[in-house]
């Protein structure tokens, strides 16, 4: 990456390369326009497909776009995480993937004066693209993004070292973008934060896929057991 304004925003996160802010080595530059484009995401859920042996384009779309969505939201959520708040618009993000995956995401320019409106139309414009896709209503997708957000910026917020500053963003954010996009939640357990899912990412459905620790399908009392878990002792 050059020494655009993302490159300031890296140079404050801890481990912003693992974070997806910075493109990985010998990955491929992709521009964030193409995520939407219904042919080009219909080639990618098929191939998706492929990979699990699953004909099933409504979760196919659903998990393409839980992984898509958390790449193009990163620059986004880690340039409010810091104070220097980046582009949304998809003419100034490129995506960065490797195999076939995306692993990075990269704003050229600053926020412009429309910040919510410029996320907004951006995640319009893909999620009409993945729904398109895979046959998928839009507005679980929406909610596939207020859970992408959400998990971007509690990633940011402990990288910071600021978890409780950092995710208080998302109400606000989602509320600026307006519906249909939900409030992101985030639930505390064993004196760690996590993603209080609104949505359902639908890997369950493909072969031989587990459930999420915090899919919202889990029994609430099963769900808190396994946080618990993942927190770890107190």
């Amino acid at each position: 990456m050059d020494g655009g304004p993302q490159a300031a925003v890296a140079a404050r996160v801890p481990g912003a390369a693992g974070l997806g802010l910075l493109a990985p080595p010998s990955s491929r530059p992709l521009p964030a326009e193409l995520l939407a484009d219904p042919g080009w995401t219909a080639d990618r859920v098929a191939a998706l497909g492929h990979r699990y042996r699953s004909g099933d384009r409504r979760a196919l779309a659903t998990v393409w776009w839980y992984s898509a969505s958390a790449v193009l939201l990163t620059p986004v959520a880690a340039g409010l995480a810091t104070g220097r708040p980046l582009s949304a618009r998809l003419a100034d993000t490129t995506v960065y993937e490797v195999g076939g995956t995306l692993l990075a995401g990269v704003s050229a320019a600053p926020s412009g004066p429309d910040p919510a409106g410029d996320l907004r139309d951006a995640l319009a414009a893909v999620v009409a693209a993945v729904a398109a896709a895979g046959g998928v209503r839009e507005r679980p997708l929406w909610a596939v993004a207020a859970d992408s957000l959400a998990g971007r910026l509690l990633a940011l917020g402990r990288a910071l070292g600021d978890v409780a500053s950092v995710t208080a963003l998302a109400a606000p954010v989602a509320a600026a973008v307006g519906a249909p996009m939900p409030a992101p939640r985030y639930t505390d357990v064993g004196g760690t934060r996590f993603v209080r899912r609104v949505s359902c990412c639908l890997l369950l459905r493909l072969p031989g896929q587990p459930t999420c620790t915090a899919c919202p399908a889990r029994p609430p009392e099963q769900r808190r057991v396994l946080l618990e878990d993942a927190a770890g002792p107190l």
